[in-house]
């Protein structure tokens, strides 16, 4: 009889799983590469120790060479763990028994959360070279948007309603802006977050003498981490500093979803995620399109959040070692990676294909007959009769146009003290929203060349 589906998660779902999350970041987040992570600290501790002269050589070249993984019994492993509380002490007692002689050295002058930190921080090493692979692919999107519709016009809204002309490149570019300080703001947070842990029970390093800095400094060496100049057992602000990080990513990713469900309504009609077949079906409603990857973005952008909260909550540790948020972390480091990592992968899907119907932005733009762009009218009459008095007759001019159905320039021109002023063929000129574009195309330039692209 064949096995059933079992878990209880979106994010290891069959049915959802590949919606909020990438079979990469997942792979990263696993079971199996967090053991091997373990093992591999453990490893090379040994190498690190007998670098520095704390066990024999041959110990550590033992330990490397006779610990595996794939041999581990998980079954025994699941159920130590689940009687010890901790991974690290039911590992260590198998790799011991494989290592023979040699296992008496394994994990000698470390604490479990020595190993469980460091394993951490080189799985959240691995997910943000992802996140970093995904930013960068998501910014060449948005440049092409951004070049491509610099000079599209379209309605800028306030508070949902039609305020001002602007491009459809100008809305890209400023998502591609602050996708552009999110890659800086990664940059410059690995050597804060990418650190080890080597520190001992209380983390004094007590147990390895004179030696304890220069066997931590190896075997951060040795994996290829920064050097902590203090014990972070109970210091978790680079791990809060990396999860908030993604709240910030999915945050940006939540708002162009918002802003793609919007424009996507069927009063917007402005764009459209890419058509695949059967992709935002409805079962009873034949006609629907819904914006399913801007829907997975919000949801992630919500989760992740959490994430972030819960992460700044379990900062707040007693003493030298804490009594249980560090097991907050546990959930919400793989979570936020994974979720992260799916809202990205919907955004370059949604937006490398991307249907602009640039004709509905236009018809959009004309919709007020000519009231979007009041505040040119005004601008154009205040230096002739002052900036209030301007905003006054305008003021006047729009709710005429609103009350009877008129174009703006056929209630100014109507008025007198504007047709005494301005003539029509101006009034015309400065009603058209394509004439107000501001320096909207300006804006997507100086994006584009921000930075090095």
């Amino acid at each position: 009889m064949p096995a059933f589906p079992t878990s209880t998660t979106v994010l290891d779902s069959v049915l959802f799983r590949d919606a909020f999350g990438t079979s990469e970041m997942r792979e990263v987040f696993s079971d199996l590469r967090l053991i091997s992570r373990y093992a591999e600290v453990e490893v090379a501790l040994a190498k690190a120790e007998a670098r520095c002269g704390v066990i024999p050589a041959e110990a550590a070249v033992e330990i490397a060479a006779r610990t595996d993984v794939a041999a581990l019994d998980f079954d025994l492993l699941r159920e130590e763990t689940d009687i010890v509380g901790y991974p690290i002490m039911p590992l260590v007692h198998q790799m011991a028994k494989q290592c023979g002689e040699a296992g008496r050295y394994v994990h000698w002058g470390a604490t479990t959360q020595d190993i469980m930190d460091t394993a951490v921080v080189l799985q959240i090493r691995d997910g943000l070279n992802i996140i970093a692979d995904d930013i960068a692919a998501l910014r060449g999107i948005l440049a092409g948007l951004s070049k491509r519709y610099r000079d599209t016009p379209m309605a800028g809204r306030t508070h949902l309603q039609q305020a001002l002309p602007v491009t459809f490149g100008y809305k890209t570019a400023i998502w591609l802006a602050a996708f552009d300080r999110h890659a800086e703001r990664l940059a410059e947070l690995k050597p804060r977050v990418l650190v080890g842990q080597f520190a001992g029970a209380a983390g004094t390093l007590a147990s390895l003498g004179d030696k304890g800095f220069e066997v931590q400094q190896a075997l951060c060496e040795e994996l290829g981490l920064g050097i902590p100049v203090s014990t972070w057992h109970v210091a978790r602000d680079g791990l809060a500093e990396a999860v908030n990080f993604l709240a910030l990513v999915t945050g940006s990713l939540g708002k162009i979803a918002l802003d793609i469900m919007i424009m996507a309504s069927t009063e917007f009609a402005e764009v459209y995620e890419p058509f695949v077949k059967g992709r935002g079906a409805s079962s009873t409603m034949p006609q629907k399109r819904n914006p399913i990857s801007s829907e997975l973005m919000l949801a992630a952008a919500k989760a992740v959040r959490q994430h972030a909260g819960l992460m700044l909550d379990a900062m707040v540790q007693d003493f030298e070692r804490a009594t249980g948020p560090w097991h907050a972390e546990w959930m919400a480091i793989p979570e936020s990676f994974v979720l992260t990592a799916g809202a990205l992968h919907q955004a370059k899907f949604a937006l490398g294909g991307l249907v602009v119907d640039e004709k509905r932005m236009s018809d959009n733009l004309d919709i007020s007959r000519g009231l979007i762009v009041a505040e040119a009218v005004m601008m154009g009459l205040a230096p002739q009769i002052g900036r209030q008095e301007a905003h006054d007759v305008v003021y006047d001019s729009c709710r005429v146009a609103s009350d009877k159905g008129l174009a703006l320039a056929d209630a100014l021109a109507a008025d007198p003290r504007v047709a005494d002023r301005i003539d029509r063929s101006t009034l015309d000129h400065l009603t058209a929203p394509k004439n107000y574009l501001g320096l909207a195309p300006d804006m997507v330039d100086r994006v584009l060349t921000s930075v090095r692209r």
